[in-house]
């Protein structure tokens, strides 16, 4: 039997032979292996992405993780009857990340607009349409999306999520589906602010050990 370095530096061979829609494919199968692969291989892409951005009050770092988090969502929904390139999907998938934080940061510190560079620009080829023109979402809760996110876990073998306490964990799952703070607030029965503090939290361990990838 090959030792687990060996089968795992074999399996990355094999998958550079392929397209990022295939390894998209085996990723959303239940492959660990493609979903660090393409963690690792787009990693320089969210950190030029991340350059591009400033958020007050913020490390450059943060960005990046968020980026991180972004190119994560890109694998869990991209589907290839869409017609579009993963790495189309996954810019704006990690735009839309990075606006998300932004606008969050926003709202709870009701810091002026003007604090934030603007995100109203031309994005990729398409000069038509704006960073804030995000595609729809297409999370839904189909079994294959949930095999994924198992296999998220395990592909991270428990580094993103290991360190976090309950509340950080309910919070940055919450998050993941798109919840507001106030439907987690609700759901959890904690304040708003003590949502957002286990987010921050939850999403800089997690997001570090995302950019911990090489």
């Amino acid at each position: 039997m090959a030792p687990t370095g060996l089968l795992e530096v074999s399996l990355s061979s094999g998958l550079s032979c392929l397209d990022d829609e295939q390894v998209v494919s085996r990723a959303r199968a239940g492959c660990p292996q493609a979903t660090e692969f393409l963690l690792r291989k787009y990693k320089g892409f969210v950190e030029s992405k991340a350059r591009s951005y400033f958020l007050a009050g913020a490390e450059p770092e943060d960005v990046v993780q968020e980026g991180m988090i972004g190119l994560y969502k890109a694998i869990r929904d991209y589907q290839s009857d869409k017609l579009t390139h993963f790495r189309t999907f996954a810019e704006l998938c990690i735009t839309r990340q990075i606006i998300t934080a932004v606008k969050s940061a926003i709202r709870l510190k009701h810091a002026p607009l003007n604090e934030y560079l603007s995100l109203q620009r031309s994005f990729g080829d398409n000069e038509d349409g704006c960073l804030m023109d995000i595609v729809a979402d297409t999370r839904g809760n189909d079994p294959e999306r949930i095999l994924f996110e198992r296999q998220f876990a395990q592909c991270m073998n428990g580094r993103a999520l290991e360190d976090l306490s309950d509340l950080e964990y309910q919070v940055l799952q919450g998050y993941m589906d798109g919840k507001s703070y106030e439907t987690m607030s609700y759901e959890l029965g904690r304040p708003i602010k003590a949502i957002d503090n286990a987010l921050q939290r939850a999403k800089r361990k997690a997001g570090q050990k995302l950019c911990e990838l090489n």
